[in-house]
């Protein structure tokens, strides 16, 4: 599997499935898309969710829970009300799971069966078919995480570690960004700003800059750019 970002803004994902598991996956995207839940019950965690979007937009909640437990035969139907660009299967019914990858699939949506993993080889995943990596972000800094499905709790931890070795990258971003903009704009040659900004990232007296404040950053990288043109 190939590793790719997909942009939910204005998308909407169907969740079947209002466990721990499909509150997870709720979460995960109600920050971008209209999240709509499909479940005979739902954890604490989506109630929650439910009720900060309601609270926190004029467009509505950011998660709406659906008090419904659909059978195999009517999960096609909650597909084609709904609309989405993304099925989430996280039910604790095999038969019901498979029939929301079938609905999926037949509508050239993209699917994410959570009691299949990437482990299990072709014969158990299709096309179009997606898994949900963890991710670490330090905007606009986003860096995704995943063992194919076959140990979210290795995912986990992983995610924990990365989090400490990217504190402060999305200030190195924004800073590498504009100062590349900045060499661009001083006709500086393209294999002379690639190095510059090269030592840049990699030099810990603008880490450490970085931290006291964007200034320090700043300054600190302008040092490092002179020395290097001026090599």
């Amino acid at each position: 599997m190939i590793p790719l970002y997909h942009d939910f803004a204005g998308e909407s994902v169907l969740v079947f499935g209002g466990g721990s598991v499909g509150a997870r996956k709720a979460s995960r995207f109600a920050d971008e898309a209209r999240v709509v839940v499909v479940s005979p019950a739902f954890d604490d965690r989506l109630v929650d969710l439910a009720e900060e979007g309601g609270r926190s937009g004029a467009g509505g909640p950011a998660v709406e829970l659906v008090r419904a437990a659909p059978d195999a035969d009517a999960v096609a139907g909650w597909v084609d009300r709904v609309g989405p660009a993304l099925v989430v299967a996280a039910t604790d019914d095999g038969a019901v799971n498979a029939a929301a990858e079938a609905a999926a699939l037949d509508a050239d949506l993209l699917v994410n069966r959570t009691d299949v993993s990437a482990a299990d080889g072709s014969a158990g995943r299709e096309a179009r078919s997606v898994v949900v990596p963890a991710t670490v972000e330090d905007d606009p800094v986003s860096v995704a995480l995943s063992t194919g499905g076959a140990s979210p709790a290795l995912a986990k931890a992983l995610r924990e570690r990365v989090e400490a070795e990217i504190d402060g990258a999305g200030a190195m971003a924004e800073l590498s960004g504009e100062l590349r903009a900045e060499l661009r704009e001083r006709g500086i040659d393209p294999e002379a700003r690639r190095e510059a900004i090269r030592r840049v990232v990699r030099s810990e007296g603008v880490w450490k800059g970085l931290q006291k404040g964007r200034s320090n950053g700043r300054k600190e990288a302008y040092s490092v750019i002179e020395e290097e043109l001026n090599r």
